[in-house]
């Protein structure tokens, strides 16, 4: 399926709304052509932006590498952290333009997407810094070093046309639906549909066409160019000869109503990008498995030769023998011509050596030697041709196990790993966990999550917890009015081991609690506050901490399972499950760790959380594991 150009300014508009105030955390290659970029916000959930040759969406999976993409490295030194500033598209071309920037350093990424389609990056100049692919055209040429270089454009920018932009088909004397397609540069799927809806015979010439039908083109397209641009779809999948997915309802068979076009382009090229791995995957088994069959064939044919072959010989053995019993006593007897005849072989003579040629075999023969003589030596020769047939057996059966151990090999071959994001809920952008009491407790990562916390999630039945200590979150007990001593003391365990008491290992810290009205949302008058900072009026209930230590754990939450991190006492409920401790090991060397745990203990389970999954759940800091399990 090939994306129309009024289609990807949909997408384009689309994707840059959703995708605003996101910054890139990490960027997969999936294809050759096909790249994968997560992007993150501190507030909301992540977005997966595919970047392909044949078109740019928003997917809800993740599918494994399934062959090496060259861009893949220089985009992880160049683009990660940085921000999508801006996705444009000139027109209706079927070119899209990422702008990316990262403190002073920008970033363009051109995808193409006509023709073999192309990924180009460059600097804010415009200057190619690497690319899918070279080109070297009459009109351009495009290769590392080189500044980018757009093709012509030809077409009636059709997002801005007008009823006079028509009127030149009164002139045409070729069919009206060829005009449409021609001038507009649409897909024939929108040519028909337009056509059909100004009920205007397609294959009527141009010049035979009233000033009314004109005006019935006129609309008809720039209504189905708008409700495609603006979103005013009806989308559907159609499945026929090819699959692909339309905006809007057209006429046809096959069509099934989907919920959003973003989501029927996320089915049919997702589907694409398997299909294409999966040819890539078995293209080598094919391979082998055909050049055995091969092989095969040709060794089943050689048994049927060589036996063929033995069986004449012997025949033409047991002819002279028979020619003994009719007085014929040597080769060089006249009656020998004719009996050789009757049985396909004949004497000839070549380079002063006599031969008896069976068919195409030939066997050198001693015309003085005795009929039963010569007859022995072609009994021998057949003896020889059979003894050749085993040897070819035994080689058809070893090609014949080879086969079998190859297709097996490609059956059970590695297929391409597809994992579907689930939707998460709003408070895994954040740190979290539930109590011992089963009550939601969800805490700030930085400074925009503390002030997301409290300005965005702050209910009046929540209770606020914080630490005087430098880099500690605001923590909220969620919902409860009279909560547990087992809760209040969880939840301040969490403050003060989210905040720098966990690097710098520092034991015998307190953690306070409020009530929400104490806490206020602005700085007194003439004062000022850093970003994240509140002012917390009267009285504050500390509750110390003892010990430092933390639960990792993979946790059953209504239908799905989530990695989180809290208080001890979660283990009790966990999955699985690993105790930790400040100091020790690195951040990313730990979370390593963790995760081969938990796969050995749930593999199916833990699968679908990454290694980044675990060190985000981590305190910041060293740490250790103590003890691990799983319920």
């Amino acid at each position: 399926m090939a994306l129309a150009g009024i289609e990807l300014r949909y997408l384009v508009n689309d994707i840059n709304k959703r995708i605003e105030g996101y910054y890139v955390s990490n960027i997969y290659g999936i294809t050759k052509d096909s790249l994968l970029f997560k992007f993150h916000h501190p507030e909301k959930s992540d977005i997966l932006l595919m970047l392909s040759t044949f078109g740019i969406w928003i997917t809800n999976v993740k599918i494994e590498q399934i062959e090496p993409n060259k861009l893949l490295k220089h985009l992880r030194s160049n683009i990660l952290r940085s921000k999508l500033r801006e996705i444009k598209q000139i027109g209706t071309e079927r070119i899209v333009y990422l702008t990316l920037s990262y403190f002073e350093k920008e970033f363009v990424i051109v995808v193409e997407l006509f023709g073999d389609g192309n990924i180009i990056i460059c600097n804010n100049e415009m200057k190619i810094l690497a690319l899918s692919h070279s080109i070297n055209v009459k009109h351009r040429q495009l290769r590392v070093g080189s500044q980018y270089v757009q093709p012509p454009l030809d077409n009636l920018d059709i997002l801005n046309m007008t009823e006079k932009d028509f009127e030149p088909i009164h002139s045409a004397p070729i069919a009206v639906a060829k005009w449409i397609g021609k001038t507009l540069g649409l897909p024939r799927k929108y040519i028909e549909e337009i056509t059909r809806s100004a009920k205007v015979e397609s294959k009527k010439k141009g010049e035979e066409i009233s000033n009314e039908e004109v005006k019935r083109l006129f609309d008809s397209a720039t209504q189905i160019v708008n409700n495609v641009v603006t979103g005013k779809h009806d989308p559907e999948i159609v499945r026929d000869d090819e699959m692909y997915v339309n905006p809007i309802s057209l006429a046809g068979e096959n069509h099934e109503k989907i919920s959003s076009f973003m989501d029927g382009l996320d089915t049919v090229f997702t589907e694409s990008i398997l299909a294409k791995g999966k040819t890539i995957q078995s293209s080598p088994f094919a391979k082998k498995i055909s050049e055995l069959e091969t092989r095969l064939d040709e060794q089943t044919k050689a048994i049927g030769i060589v036996t063929e072959k033995s069986e004449k010989i012997a025949k033409v053995a047991n002819s002279l023998f028979e020619g003994v019993s009719q007085g014929i006593s040597s080769m060089d007897d006249s009656k020998i011509t004719a009996l050789l005849k009757t049985n396909n072989s004949e004497i000839v003579k070549e380079k002063g050596i006599t031969y008896l040629k069976v068919e195409d075999e030939k066997i050198k023969i001693d015309l003085n030697s005795s009929l039963p003589t010569t007859a022995s030596a072609l009994f021998n020769e057949s003896k020889k041709q059979k003894a050749a047939i085993g040897s070819i057996e035994k080689l058809l059966e070893k090609t014949e196990k080879e086969l079998q151990k190859v297709v097996k090999k490609g059956e059970g071959a590695k297929q391409v790993s597809v994992t579907q994001v689930r939707k998460k809920n709003w408070f895994e952008r954040y740190r979290w966990f539930y109590t011992t009491d089963g009550v939601l407790a969800v805490g700030g990562r930085d400074s925009s999550s503390n002030s997301a916390i409290i300005r965005k999630h702050l209910e009046k039945n929540d209770k606020v917890f914080h630490a005087e200590i430098s880099g500690s979150p605001f923590f909220l007990l969620k919902d409860n009015v009279s909560p547990t001593p087992a809760s209040l003391t969880e939840v301040a365990h969490a403050t003060i081991c989210f905040s720098k008491v966990w690097k710098e290992a520092f034991y015998g810290s307190s953690a306070y609690w409020v009530n929400p009205d104490q806490v206020k949302k602005g700085a007194p008058s003439g004062q000022s506050m850093a970003k994240g900072s509140f002012m917390i009026e009267g009285q504050r209930n500390f509750v110390k901490i003892s010990s430092l230590k933390m639960c990792v754990a993979i946790i059953k939450h209504e239908e799905s399972y989530l990695l989180t991190c809290g208080p001890p006492n979660m283990k009790n409920t966990a999955i699985c499950y690993a105790m930790i401790e400040p100091t020790g090991q690195d951040m990313p060397d730990v979370a390593k760790r963790i995760r081969y745990e938990f796969l050995s203990s749930n593999e199916e389970i833990a699968k679908p959380f990454s290694i980044d999954d675990f060190v985000r759940v981590l305190p910041t800091g060293a740490c250790n594991i103590t003890e691990s399990g799983s319920a």
